[in-house]
């Protein structure tokens, strides 16, 4: 009985958005809940059982087609469309590698095929946000895929100490004046072409957040930074994925949420909802993490979950990095992207969006 009363209770949520009165309980807080996957990803599936229903994806390859190309883009877009998916994100853009980060000869030619990629994806399919990154050579970086956690699960951990003394790479060492350079030549050059289209550009952390790995230095890596990044073409085609662990462990982060409730909806495009767990005592950025699951990290994800609803966000956001489970383990399986850890991830962030939205946004 007392369990019956308390659900009806939340059935008339006091969410009084618009003009005091109470609105009507929208299913995942009007958030679209994602995964990233390629199209035959055993994932495919899953998710659609689960109601997830937005893809996030590259691009299908076609032999003699470049991934700009329009037929490629028209193939992955029915392609997604016949599994009854929408795809709505790119994230790992083509053409924008390493030439264009390092300003090496060739950038222009990669940049120009970006905007092409950008102004096709609008043209031919559903995709307005494309998530990229401006961690060249080196992406994100751990240092043991098999890090025992709760029951025997295998997380990813990352341990800087493991990774002094590795050599350079033959770019040698890359400057963090230079990496500035590079990114505002490509900035002046895509985003006024981003938003005459309607594109969504979105900047992800680097990951880890550590000064420099192998030479290379890494300049996403600051709250401060990212605001740099949004001054140089103020619009809300230049935006952030907020992929929440990797800010929690940034020098100057206050606290997740407060930092979800500054930027908003205009500028945050793009969710990663992930947990971790520090290990490196306290250190800023943190030099030794690991991945959890997403009920047992340092990070409040009932409130970062509310931070977001009452920005009323609803836009795309995905679990991102999950623990290797039991019979995945005994398969040899490894890494983020495994499926009983999404399955998890996906019932837990949908428990927290529908008690958050039949609670309603505080005042």
């Amino acid at each position: 009985m007392a369990a019956t009363v308390s659900v009806a209770g939340l059935g008339a949520c006091n969410d009084t958005r618009k003009s005091g009165k109470p609105v009507p309980y929208v299913r995942d807080a009007g958030i679209k809940f994602t995964e990233l996957m390629s199209i035959n990803s055993p994932r495919v599936p899953f998710c659609k059982q689960l109601d997830v229903s937005y893809a996030v994806s590259g691009v299908i390859r076609m032999e003699g087609k470049n991934p700009w190309d329009p037929e490629a883009i028209k193939a992955t877009k029915a392609a997604w469309a016949k599994e009854g998916m929408k795809w709505i994100v790119v994230e790992g853009p083509p053409s924008l590698g390493t030439k264009t980060k390092l300003g090496l000869d060739g950038r222009d030619e990669e940049i120009s095929n970006f905007i092409t990629f950008m102004k096709n994806l609008k043209q031919y399919g559903d995709v307005d946000i494309i998530c990229y990154n401006w961690m060249p050579v080196i992406s994100w970086a751990r240092t043991n895929r098999e890090y025992v956690g709760r029951g025997g699960a295998l997380m990813l951990e990352f341990d800087y100490r493991e990774m002094q003394g590795a050599p350079l790479t033959e770019y040698g060492e890359i400057s963090k004046d230079h990496l500035w350079s590079t990114l505002e030549y490509f900035v002046k050059a895509v985003m006024p072409e981003a938003e005459k289209t309607g594109m969504r550009m979105s900047m992800h952390p680097d990951d880890p957040q550590v000064d420099v790995i192998q030479g290379i230095s890494r300049i996403m890596n600051k709250v401060g930074n990212f605001d740099r990044l949004l001054a140089m073409y103020p619009n809300r085609c230049n935006g952030v994925t907020l992929c929440q662990a990797n800010f929690a462990t940034m020098p100057d982060l206050v606290d997740i949420p407060g930092l979800i409730r500054k930027w908003g909806s205009d500028l945050i495009n793009f969710v990663h909802f992930r947990n971790l767990r520090d290990l490196s005592g306290g250190a800023r950025p943190s030099t030794h993490f690991t991945e959890t699951f997403h009920d047992e990290g340092d990070l409040d994800m009932y409130e970062i979950m509310r931070a977001y609803y009452d920005i009323g966000f609803d836009g795309p956001m995905r679990p991102d990095h999950v623990p290797v489970l039991a019979t995945e383990i005994e398969a040899g399986m490894r890494g983020g992207y495994t499926t009983l850890g999404m399955l998890y991830a996906i019932g837990y962030m949908r428990g927290l969006a529908e008690a958050i939205a039949k609670e309603g946004r505080k005042s």
